[in-house]
């Protein structure tokens, strides 16, 4: 599989994200096209990643036909040779489709991305350890950083296409959306975070934090969209290795963090665009974290025509 930094398909295209192209179908569907680029920071980085894309994508896919009993989403298939038979316009483009494109069902997005954290890390310890909450509500004292927190707490966030998003309260969500669209909100995400965290747990994998998008149909039923449980989306920890009280190893796109951060520390990058390039070991260790999260959580490696 050749590296892709950007699709280029004869459809008609919808948007585009950090890292996927979204293209019309027709009034009912979409296809999305997970490229390689990645983001850290909220920031899209010049270095494609080998490989990323149909991770990504073959891994929601897993979870969106695993989870299908769980919650109803915009899922149709992630297979190439049913997308084409689908859309004959794109048969002379397999190269691009294989492995990266789903076919999805139109929804009206929610304008936040609903986080579930299940570990106090990333974001939230940063603002705990400061000020003991999380998006300005308290959480209980003497918590340690990646502490399990039980129950998980829902934890909003704004969806920027561009800069960084920013976690609120669950009362902004309401005020927003209603209280019942909130309501819907917080217990579909802990539906399927529980469901995901329980699977991965047999598989020697935390899921720490992840977030989740929704959207609605036109018959109003809320679906889950966009991607699931993903390298992008989570924090994935190997269980055999946890250990309250520090920073944990993850099969994630931490190398990149980790590399990035350390160049914010020094003051050598500011932590917007444009961002410095990515030596090769940490793309290369970032494209292993991706394909071993995706061998661990389905069992299976991935396809090499995808």
């Amino acid at each position: 599989m050749t590296v892709m930094a950007r699709s280029q398909l004869p459809l008609p295209l919808w948007r585009t994200g950090k890292v996927r192209e979204v293209y019309e179908v027709d009034a009912e569907h979409l296809l999305l096209m997970a490229s390689d680029r990645v983001s850290a920071f909220d920031v899209v980085m010049a270095e494609p990643v080998p490989r990323k894309g149909a991770v990504l994508t073959q891994l929601s896919a897993f979870w969106f036909e695993k989870l299908a009993a769980v919650v109803p989403s915009h899922f149709i298939t992630a297979r190439s040779a049913e997308i084409v038979a689908r859309i004959p316009a794109l048969a002379a483009h397999r190269d691009q489709l294989n492995g990266r494109a789903m076919l999805v069902r139109r929804t009206e997005p929610v304008a936040f991305e609903c986080v579930v954290r299940g570990y106090l890390s990333g974001s939230a310890w940063a603002e705990y350890r400061k000020s003991g909450t999380l998006a300005g509500e308290p959480l209980p004292g003497g918590l340690l950083e990646s502490d399990r927190l039980e129950p998980p707490i829902f934890s909003p966030a704004t969806k920027a296409e561009s800069g960084h998003d920013i976690n609120v309260p669950e009362s902004v969500v309401a005020e927003a959306l209603g209280s019942a669209t909130a309501k819907a909100l917080r217990e579909a995400s802990f539906d399927v975070y529980r469901a995901g965290r329980n699977h991965a747990a047999t598989r020697g994998i935390i899921i720490a934090d992840t977030k989740f998008e929704f959207g609605y149909d036109e018959a109003g039923t809320l679906r889950l969209i966009d991607e699931v449980m993903t390298p992008d989306s989570s924090r994935f920890w190997p269980a055999d290795g946890y250990q309250a009280g520090q920073s944990q190893p993850s099969f994630d796109k931490q190398p990149r963090r980790d590399y990035l951060a350390s160049l914010k520390q020094k003051g050598q990058w500011n932590g917007e665009t444009p961002p410095p390039a990515l030596p090769a070991e940490v793309v290369n260790a970032t494209s292993r974290r991706y394909l071993e999260a995706f061998r661990r959580i389905t069992g299976a490696d991935l396809p090499e025509d995808a």
